[in-house]
């Protein structure tokens, strides 16, 4: 009962899932275009397995007539079998035609010479159909594969087109689990769609069709039991849909916790919450337990009914042909025995078609899932008209501008309120202020990781909302207190983008930075691993690599976001000498923590709840007594 209440309270929403289910469907259509070729060549394949496999069961029926019919090959030859009155005139014609044509090839010379005949032909058969079904997978999964890989792609290049702020709202294991899982998902969709929903249709008008010409009678007493099946397998699609999503959203669930305790295993191990992570991951993979299993429950439900009904089915047909055989005579055993062949190799594919909707629901929410990144419009795009830049030739001036976050309550967060900056070229500028003062955002601004709300900033009196933003990019170097490499030699990461960048630069480069000695003491030295965000480094030498990277990209503008102030003093000196060696001649913003850092700033800017409250040298800010920059400088110094 709580089966078909849930189908009749998810009747009324069918007609907008299968549309949104259809959606979906040529949506990922697209993404098959390029291969249609050798979608073409595997459907191709398909039709001809199928009508080998009709007539693999076909020749069933002169193998048996030939080992268990006691009639004269000579007269066997020529006999036919019955003439059903209810099956239009050419069809009786065309089927008497087609065995008269194939008793009188089979059938001519003795019954062992027709036995080879048939045996021989059965191989030839049986081996075609299994060429045509190979050649019909291997086509077919390279048409899922290129799927599934363009699929991906396109998510991946996607992400990277999305602006920070997207990010800041999704969690890293959620988006992971839809590039991986969701992708797979959608597999099985589309290879339900372009072979089950061919494939097992073709077999079923062949057996059909087979069927029919043996004894129309029958052969509608066995669709006695398709409404019902229908009916059962609408029902458990409705709610496999619903599953279909929940389970995936469990998925990413793991996903998640998985990625950001490896992420953070020593802050974990620091604070030895091994068994609180633990408990964490095990509720998670509980909770997916149990949607799993429901699915599970739901998706197996589909078969055995099937199954069961068709086995129902199948002893009533058994029951009524051997009438006709024992009792009236109107069909040879061997045909009969043919006819069940037929009709219970037509079974298989109703199963596997039992099954399509089920997949097609979990493909809708998959689907839906992997669009709803695809369709995110990047908060920051070009402009129409957008114009590259080469240099910066004077300042970068920041004019009236605003900028707030989305709270969650839709409102906007506010920052920073009315800066006003002139910065000249070549000029060092230091942001100072307490937490919260907006110093990072100020910086964040300026690469266009986010756009102000009021005001703009300009470079040369140009508004870099209409620069292109990979022109942009790459005359700004960032280096952060969290510095971010990757995996990978230190080479590599020296040269992150550079493609055959010459050694001797990438040297120049890690000597400016003071990294080489340090490189050269290590096992295999450029060309060693650093491992996981750099996780066989110190902070300072991970530090200077990353000062290393922006040398060699040898960018106009450099920013320094609080790059000391994680560091011991040792290495402290190190960067800071590596600092000083990439501000030179060029335009820089470095928001400090330690105030002795940046002494020998062309500018000072204090920021105070997102408000610039004091600007100028350090000499001139240390004369005003009651300036928050002196307090701050006090509060510092005291301390040491």
């Amino acid at each position: 009962m709580l089966f078909f209440s849930d189908f009749y309270e998810s009747y009324d929403r069918s007609n907008g899932l299968n549309l949104y289910t259809m959606t979906t469907f040529f949506r990922i259509l697209s993404y098959v275009r390029p291969y249609w070729r050798t979608l073409a060549l595997s459907i191709s394949c398909t039709i001809m397995f199928s009508i080998f496999s009709g007539a693999s069961i076909y020749l069933t029926i002169p193998l048996l007539e030939t080992l268990f019919d006691q009639t004269p090959m000579e007269i066997a030859a020529t006999q036919t079998p019955p003439k059903n009155q209810l099956v239009p005139n050419e069809i009786v014609g065309v089927k008497q035609y087609v065995e008269e044509s194939i008793r009188g090839f089979l059938f001519a010379g003795t019954k062992s010479e027709a036995l080879f005949k048939i045996c021989a032909l059965i191989f030839f058969v049986f081996m075609m159909k299994n060429i045509f079904d190979y050649c019909q997978s291997y086509l077919m999964a390279r048409v899922e594969q290129s799927l599934m890989r363009d699929l991906r792609n396109a998510l991946y290049e996607h992400l990277h087109n999305l602006s920070l702020s997207y990010f800041s709202n999704e969690r890293t294991g959620n988006l992971i689990s839809r590039v991986t899982n969701d992708v797979n998902v959608v597999n099985g969709g589309v290879s339900a769609s372009f072979v089950t929903l061919i494939k097992e249709p073709l077999l079923i008008i062949v057996f059909l069709t087979m069927a029919f010409t043996l004894s129309w009678k029958l052969t509608l007493l066995a669709f006695i039991v398709f409404p019902l099946i229908l009916l059962i397998i609408s029902g458990i699609g409705l709610r496999l849909h619903k599953q279909s999503g929940i389970m995936q959203e469990k998925m990413a669930d793991i996903t998640s916790v998985l990625q950001e305790t490896i992420s953070n295993v020593k802050v974990v191990k620091a604070f030895a919450m091994e068994e609180f992570e633990n408990k964490k991951f095990r509720k998670e993979t509980q909770s997916y337990f149990k949607t799993i299993l429901k699915m599970t429950r739901i998706r197996n439900l589909s078969s055995p009914s099937t199954e069961l009904l068709s086995i129902l089915a199948g002893a009533v047909i058994i029951w009524y042909g051997g009438q006709q055989v024992l009792i009236s005579g109107e069909m040879k055993a061997a045909e009969f025995l043919g006819f069940l062949f037929a009709i219970f190799q037509i079974m298989p594919p109703v199963k596997d078609l039992a099954s399509v909707n089920n997949r097609l629901q979990e493909f809708s929410a998959a689907g839906k899932r992997i669009f709803e990144i695809l369709d995110t419009k990047p908060a920051i795009q070009n402009s129409p008209g957008a114009v590259a830049i080469s240099e910066i030739k004077d300042s970068v001036e920041y004019r009236g501008v605003t900028f707030g976050y989305a709270a969650e309550n839709g409102e906007k967060r506010i920052v920073l309120s009315d800066v006003n900056v002139r910065v000249r070229k070549g000029e060092l500028i230091a942001l100072v202020g307490p937490s919260g003062s907006g110093k990072t955002t100020f910086v964040d601004l300026l690469p266009r990781f986010y756009d102000p709300v009021g005001g703009g900033i300009f470079i040369d009196g140009t508004d870099i909302r209409n620069i292109d933003v990979k022109s942009l990019r790459e005359k700004i170097g960032i280096v952060t207190q969290e510095t971010i490499l990757f995996n990978d030699s230190v080479r590599n990461n020296i040269a992150y983008g550079l493609d055959d960048c010459p050694m001797e630069r990438i040297r120049d480069a890690a000597k400016a930075a003071n990294a080489l000695s340090f490189i050269e003491e290590m096992p295999h030295g450029f060309e060693s691993m650093i491992g996981d965000r750099g996780v066989k480094l110190s902070g300072g030498q991970r530090q200077r690599l990353s000062i290393a990277r922006a040398l060699l990209k040898n960018p106009p503008i450099m920013i320094f976001d609080e790059a000391t102030s994680a560091l011991d003093s040792e290495s402290e000196i190190l960067v800071q000498e590596a600092m000083e060696r990439l501000m030179q001649n060029r335009t820089s913003f470095v928001i400090a923590h330690r105030l002795s850092t940046i002494r020998n700033a062309d500018r000072i800017i204090v920021l105070e709840h997102g408000s610039i409250i004091q600007e100028g040298r350090h000499v001139e800010l240390m004369k005003q007594k009651n300036g928050l920059y002196r307090k701050l400088h006090d509060m510092q110094f005291d301390h040491q």
